[in-house]
């Protein structure tokens, strides 16, 4: 959203108002916001956490069916679920969302706590880039009168799970207006590509990368032959309801934040939703990096890395040794020809060549 010239600048924040690292970190950003002439609005109570000076220059932040228009930008302090929270404001408004990681892994933060000064400035000069994200529209409808019981929406997924714990529940799955399996299971799992590294990673699914428009389906223990994970087009519809003779009743979670009772009688809509999560981004590194930074996953001896490192002079070393190589294809004769092929993929570095290591 773009706020009209001289008018007042408004951000809201959003943060876990009981953890003393969150309230520290809220203060910081809303005393710089407040030092450059931008507003911010809190939820109805959380001020009273802040320092009295600093509290008397907020404004209260409405409830999610009711934020102001005026609001540029949320900012949430906090993990993955205090960004998930932070939707229920800014998805129905399309206002952008930016999260700064106070949790462990947070895949949908940008920015970490340490970072508050420079995300500070980044805000005040609108320096940052909005990223959609699908989302989820959940419908639970009566099967004979087709009524609407209950609706909710999904950024990460939808959950159909069994609500005895001792009980399997047995659903049967429909896709575009065709069945696909019965299946005996602990539950259902219905991702999003943001999703696809929250509840259906654990539960074996695959990664997909955000700009990927699909819509994933992970059956979670199925006791079938065919119960494999299931990536599916942004237009395809998921119908689920239970077999009559389920052991238990299922309940469906949007979140793990929002639920309702699924029954027999029942059955579960899901489709890719109208509305796109804006996500405000800070940097441009690609998902991988994101992937990697946030798993800690190994990749020591990228030959890319090793190569981005090489000095100028390094490269001048390996352009003379080419050189030599190359007076020795034509001078040398008491070198093979493996010999010399070998010399010619070797670096300076004492890197190996791909070729060297039997990796392609």
């Amino acid at each position: 959203m773009t706020t009209a010239p001289g008018s007042q600048r408004r951000v809201a924040v959003l943060t876990h108002m009981g953890r003393p690292t969150a309230i520290d970190a809220a203060t910081r950003l809303i005393q710089g916001l407040h030092a450059s002439g931008v507003t911010s609005l809190l939820p109805a109570g959380d001020e009273q956490c802040l320092p009295r000076p600093l509290a008397d220059t907020v404004e209260p932040l409405g409830s999610p069916t009711d934020a102001s228009p005026e609001i540029e930008l949320m900012v949430v302090l906090g993990g993955d679920g205090s960004i998930l929270r932070g939707t229920e404001w800014v998805l129905q408004a399309d206002l952008p969302l930016l999260g700064v990681n106070l949790g462990h892994v947070g895949f949908l933060a940008e920015a970490e706590s340490s970072e508050i000064d420079s995300i500070v400035t980044r805000i005040v000069d609108r320096s940052y880039a909005v990223e959609q994200r699908s989302t989820i529209e959940v419908t639970l409808r009566d099967c004979d009168s087709g009524d609407v019981v209950w609706s909710s929406y999904a950024v990460n997924e939808v959950s159909v799970e069994k609500a005895a714990r001792e009980r399997m529940v047995e659903v049967l799955v429909e896709v575009d207006g065709r069945p696909l399996s019965r299946w005996a299971c602990d539950g259902v799992l219905m991702a999003t590509p943001t999703g696809s590294t929250a509840y259906a990673f654990s539960a074996g699914g695959p990664v997909i990368w955000p700009n990927v428009d699909a819509l994933l389906v992970v059956p979670l223990s199925a006791h079938a032959l065919f119960s494999r994970p299931l990536v599916l087009g942004p237009t395809s519809r998921v119908v689920m309801q239970l077999i009559d003779r389920s052991q238990t009743e299922g309940v469906v979670w949007c979140d793990g934040r929002r639920s309702a009772e699924l029954r027999a009688g029942l059955q579960i809509e899901v489709q890719q939703g109208s509305h796109r999560l804006l996500l405000a981004r800070l940097s441009e590194a690609p998902f991988t990096d994101r992937l990697v930074n946030k798993f800690g996953l190994r990749v020591e001896g990228w030959r890319g890395q090793a190569e981005d490192r090489a000095s100028e002079e390094d490269r001048e070393t390996i352009r003379g040794r080419e050189a030599r190589l190359d007076d020795d294809e034509h001078g040398d004769g008491d070198r093979s020809d493996d010999q010399r092929e070998g010399a010619a993929r070797r670096r300076p570095d004492g890197v190996p060549d791909v070729a060297d290591t039997g990796l392609r």
